[in-house]
């Protein structure tokens, strides 16, 4: 299925595509994205960077932050879950670097969107491709009672408009760092958690890190290859 765009654009040499083009060069492509979507980000159309320097500074959104388990039934605009992702593992750089540090830059994270309830977006369940900034439909008018299930019936989990799953291939970070992989892998999605925590913070919004599931459950849920282990999920939404 093709990639949905973020945001509109025009064409352009964007860092997403010049890393996509340097990586090919270096045969380092398959570290960036799953080699099935390659060729679709390389030939997507740039994004509009997600929008910076929002009135709530970092230190306000350091200090707002807190777990939140209630949510409204308001419905999140798609811009909001484009900052959200960016947020998390954004290409930050022309060298193809992440918004949340990574162990040699290998980015074994892999970041699933489970929709609900955003504005302009069919339920289902969808895949974060960062180079392209653009998310891709895995699975259609699933995810959210299965996730739930996986879950234990957490409320947070069950009634946010959407829940942000952060997933990894440790075997990217195994590969240069052997069985200190998972620590690093670890690193990377407490980093990146935190970026959704403080995005989610700056737009008014509340999330919350959830840790307590089946992860077989999950990786059902979600559609997940083998190899790719659920870590994290965060439902978003607004207080309630």
């Amino acid at each position: 299925m093709p990639l949905i765009q973020l945001a509109r654009g025009r064409r352009q040499e964007g860092p997403g595509r010049r890393t996509l083009v340097a990586a090919a060069g270096l045969g380092l492509t398959a570290g960036l994205m799953p080699r099935s979507t390659m060729a679709e980000a390389a030939n997507s159309i740039s994004l509009t960077p997600p929008a910076r320097g929002e009135a709530r500074s970092l230190q306000a959104a350091l200090a707002q932050r807190r777990s939140t388990r209630s949510y409204t039934t308001q419905a999140l605009s798609l811009a909001a879950v484009s900052e959200l992702l960016w947020a998390a593992q954004g290409v930050s750089s022309d060298r193809g670097l992440r918004t949340a540090p990574s162990a040699g830059a290998l980015s074994p994270l892999e970041l699933y969107v489970v929709a609900r309830h955003v504005d302009g977006l069919a339920s289902g369940v969808y895949r974060y491709a960062p180079a392209a900034h653009a998310i891709e439909r895995t699975l259609e008018h699933r995810g959210g009672p299965e996730l739930s299930r996986a879950a234990g019936g957490q409320p947070a989990v069950a009634a946010a408009p959407l829940v942000l799953a952060i997933t990894a291939i440790p075997a990217r970070t195994a590969a240069k760092y052997g069985a200190r992989a998972s620590r690093y892998v670890a690193f990377e999605a407490g980093a990146a958690s935190q970026n959704v925590a403080l995005k989610a913070a700056a737009l008014g919004l509340g999330t919350v890190v959830v840790g307590a599931f089946d992860d077989d459950g999950v990786a059902q849920a979600l559609g997940l290859s083998a190899g790719v282990r659920p870590l994290a999920l965060m439902p978003v939404g607004r207080p309630g």
